[in-house]
């Protein structure tokens, strides 16, 4: 995924304090590195590690297919995942990232964006070096409506400014300044946000625009549509990831593609949430003009499954159906989202997303002995359109392998697997509501 999209057929990479330190011909680094230690890849595909722009790690992972399907808009939010939120006790936290972590590594996901509803910073922080993701990471942040750490705006930035500096030296975990958005942020925690990330020279997100909620009430409070107020403030620039961003009308698209302005773009979330993508979503045009744009896989109640690869297709998918025109916007345009192009728009595009020397030696080795790959054809083809994170055989993160055979190696998953089916329960009765299952549960014992 370097610039000119070169395929090494048959080649090596060699990784050495974290980084790629070199890339060719396997026969002259063998004779180079004659004790180097070796994993050998034989007839697999290598990539870069996968980047989800926009993830909860905390809340939604331990009440997973709890929150019913058909509720109306708003109703899986406000009834469940805040009140779940406002519950979570710090090894609540723990876990909840911990699930997360494991579910993207394995599916080849090295970089996540959390998307600002972390309560207990410090131990989600623990918990993802722990597993091993590289990640950023922030706290709730809104000073509008009530709800669990709504704040005056003053003390939500405080919380905000202690975050970035806490982890501003930290090697896996980068502190963000993170805002709920919508239009539950005073005109002075936006500007003050964006100061903030500005200052510190790190990233900003917040929710905006996945339907039309966000137009309307910006419209009745300003008589402006989101991004063009958020525009007048100087909220927008590169230092801002929008999450969403459905609803933009050509103006916005605009002072998106004029300021730099990236977007995380979750179509998983918008199809299971009913949101109107497939008539409102830009986001191939915005791609297509030179825009900057991720892939996320939202929460695990919206998105559900943490797989980029599956998003990608998805994202391909919707923007030719919707267009009438396959000739538009294929595998190899969104595979760049989830590597490459994806580690621009989250600002870390000198970092990760690519195998160049000088990356961080963040890599995915994909299994190719599966009927999905067999008889092996276009690379990029078969990631996107011909398989998904089942496909991911190891992982390393920073040199470091944390996925090895399709499991992790860095924790007890089958420990965290019961430690987080215990906490479910409770965290559903401290929070106030109920597991309803649709079907019918039967004792067969």
């Amino acid at each position: 995924m370097n610039a000119r999209r070169e395929v090494l057929v048959g080649g090596s990479v060699v990784v050495a304090g974290g980084a790629i330190v070199e890339v060719g011909s396997t026969s002259d680094l063998d004779a180079r590195h004659p004790d180097a230690r070796v994993v050998d890849a034989t007839g697999c595909v290598v990539t870069p590690g996968m980047i989800d722009a926009h993830q909860h790690l905390t809340g939604d992972p331990l009440i997973r297919s709890c929150i019913p399907d058909l509720l109306p808009p708003g109703a899986s939010i406000f009834e469940w995942s805040v009140p779940v939120h406002g519950a979570h006790t710090p090894d609540d936290d723990r876990v909840a990232a911990a699930l997360s972590a494991v579910e993207a590594l394995t599916n080849g996901v090295t970089t996540v964006v959390e998307a600002g509803t972390v309560a207990h910073a410090s131990a989600v922080a623990e918990s993802l070096r722990e597993v091993g993701i590289r990640s950023t990471l922030g706290v709730w942040g809104w000073d509008i409506e009530q709800g669990p750490f709504a704040a005056p705006a003053d003390e939500v930035l405080d919380r905000q400014r202690a975050v970035v500096e806490q982890f501003a030296a930290d090697d896996l975990v980068d502190g963000w300044v993170t805002l709920v958005g919508h239009d539950l942020a005073s005109d002075a925690l936006l500007a003050g946000a964006a100061d903030l990330a500005r200052r510190h020279g790190t990233g900003l997100t917040m929710h905006m625009s996945p339907t039309s909620s966000d137009p309307e009430r910006y419209l009745e409070r300003t008589g402006k549509r989101p991004l063009v107020h958020l525009g007048d403030l100087g909220v927008l620039g590169d230092h801002l990831l929008i999450s969403h961003g459905v609803w933009l009308d050509d103006a916005e698209v605009d002072l998106v593609l004029d300021t730099s302005t990236s977007i995380a773009y979750c179509p998983w979330a918008y199809l299971r949430l009913g949101q109107g993508v497939c008539g409102h979503g830009r986001h191939a045009e915005i791609v297509e003009r030179g825009g900057r744009v991720a892939l996320g896989c939202d929460a695990t109640n919206a998105g559900d499954a943490m797989d980029i690869l599956r998003t990608a297709a998805l994202a391909a998918g919707l923007a030719r159906d919707t267009r009438i025109d396959p000739t538009r916007f294929g595998a190899h345009e969104v595979f760049a989202l989830a590597t490459i192009d994806g580690a621009r728009a989250i600002g870390m595009g000198d970092r990760i997303g690519s195998i160049e020397v000088g990356k961080q030696a963040d890599l995915v080795i994909h299994r190719t002995d599966t009927p999905g790959w067999t008889p092996r054809g276009d690379v990029g083809l078969q990631l996107v359109w011909g398989t998904d994170g089942r496909s991911v055989r190891d992982v390393f993160v920073a040199g470091r392998q944390v996925v090895a055979d399709g499991r992790v190696t860095t924790i007890d998953v089958v420990d965290l697997a019961a430690e987080a089916a215990r906490r479910q329960g409770s965290l559903l009765a401290c929070a106030g509501v109920d597991k309803r299952p649709i079907w019918p549960e039967i004792d067969g014992s």
